[in-house]
């Protein structure tokens, strides 16, 4: 088109850009002819691209494919620019049998739990309130070095677990004690483990509360925010592959939401197909922080939407319902191999650890209306007790049992002596590494020289 002779004007390039255009246009005109007289290209339909109908079912089954999304009612393209926030239709609704004065108003959701059943759970409940008191105020004595109470959630723990199998998976954050109880085990040990004596297990290691126990199929606690939810997807995939009929549940606070592991491992779980039970205990204020300075959106319910799972909120101290819909999304994820998640909305009624002082951000006529008025215990016992289920006797008695079992596993392990200091060592390499082997060194050339400052370590056998 063009004459590299001498330099083209402004009037030679537009006349060679007008023959161009006219070129181009009768190639195209020449090609579409045989395009569509040969069928050049194929879109994998039956017929070629050449109507606003077909290009809509191009869409619908090679474009929706593509973004593994399913448009309701089939509709595909919109013209309305909206911008949605999630909030149009308002927060998702709790899901409860009882109403709080313990009356069951959802005969539909009852799960009928038996009377054994029953007692089961109001006794783990009682024992998780006793230990918390007495554990609480002993640490502020200076015999432990550091509590976390449940006072209030007992009926999301509590209620989860027995919703659950006992040979189910439990992968905790660290307010998830009640599990233990309720599956029995042992008050000596789990003493041991916040004295850190020679009897604990895990050797003193471990931060008091953070318990473990592959008899209870409870996994070790860690205290690293969040952690536990990537690996309880992994092992709900682990049972998905093995064919097992068995679940994961993953215990975590509304806060651990926040953690970047919570959505890795929600996400793996949902692309995977992992059998495992994504439970977030959503009890307003996670360390400090309320909720209303945590998300904007329909709380954790909604991400569980958004990572194609089926989702539920319930009221999460309501035993009933806590029970139905753990055992109904049990049923699911066996059912579907797939995740769920159920949010169960309850409240913190004690401070969030011997750490903290939850009088700097939150009332005390708010704590003491959750406390006195919305207290799961009080609301469970109550049924329990229109049911022929239990008496006031029955709570005085587990309550002094219960009293008078950690009052003196408290005694016994504080007369043992603790793990000597070496074994922080030990346990990770099957032959001692260089470097520990050198931290080690430095460790005890300190604690010999400065001796008097750590009173505490004992040693000796155990």
């Amino acid at each position: 088109f063009f004459s590299h002779s001498r330099p083209a004007g402004p009037h030679a390039l537009r006349a060679a850009g007008l023959r161009m255009q006219h070129v181009i246009r009768r190639g195209l005109r020449s090609r579409c002819q045989q395009f569509r007289a040969r069928k050049c290209f194929s879109t994998g339909l039956d017929s070629v691209v050449d109507s606003a109908a077909a290009h809509e079912r191009v869409v619908s089954e090679t474009g929706a494919k593509a973004w593994n999304l399913q448009f309701k009612d089939g509709a595909i393209f919109t013209h309305r620019l909206d911008f949605h926030n999630g909030r149009e239709k308002g927060a998702a609704p709790l899901f409860r049998v009882m109403d709080l004065t313990g009356n069951i108003v959802n005969d539909e959701g009852d799960p009928h739990l038996s009377r054994d059943h029953c007692r089961r759970i109001l006794r783990a409940m009682h024992r998780s309130n006793v230990m918390d008191s007495i554990l609480y105020d002993a640490q502020r004595q200076g015999r432990l070095s550091f509590f976390m109470t449940h006072y209030g959630e007992e009926g999301s723990i509590i209620g989860a677990t027995a919703g659950l199998d006992d040979n189910d998976m439990v992968y905790c954050q660290y307010r998830e004690a009640p599990v233990l109880i309720y599956r029995d085990y042992s008050i000596a040990q789990m003493l041991a483990q916040c004295t850190g004596s020679g009897a604990d297990r895990t050797k003193g290691r471990q931060m008091p509360i953070h318990y473990a126990s592959p008899e209870h199929n409870f996994q070790a606690v860690s205290a690293c925010l969040a952690t536990q939810i990537p690996n309880a997807a992994g092992a709900g995939y682990a049972f998905r592959l093995e064919g097992l009929d068995r679940i994961v549940c993953c215990f975590f606070g509304e806060g651990a939401s926040s953690e970047g592991d919570f959505h890795a491992g929600m996400n793996f779980a949902a692309t995977l197909g992992c059998q495992t039970l994504f439970l977030c205990r959503n009890n307003g204020y996670a360390i400090s922080t309320p909720a209303l300075e945590q998300y904007a959106g329909d709380g954790v319910y909604i991400r569980g939407l958004a990572y194609g799972m089926r989702s539920l909120r319930v009221d999460g101290n309501d035993v009933l319902a806590v029970v139905a819909a753990v055992r109904r999304a049990r049923e699911l994820i066996l059912e579907h191999k797939a995740p769920v998640l159920i949010e169960a909305m309850t409240y913190r009624g004690g401070h969030h650890s011997t750490s903290d002082d939850a009088g700097r951000y939150r009332s005390k006529d708010e704590q003491d209306v959750w406390v006195k008025s919305l207290n799961p215990i009080k609301r469970f016992q109550k049924y329990c007790i229109e049911q022929g289920h239990w008496s006031s006797e029955d709570t005085a008695r587990v309550q002094q049992e219960m009293r008078e079992e950690v009052i003196n596993s408290l005694g016994e392990n504080e007369k043992l002596p603790k793990w000597p200091i070496e074994t922080l060592f030990h346990d990770v390499y099957a032959a001692p590494a260089p470097h520990l082997a050198r931290q080690q060194e430095a460790l005890l050339k300190h604690l010999q020289e400065f001796r008097d400052e750590y009173p505490s370590l004992g040693g000796g056998d155990h």
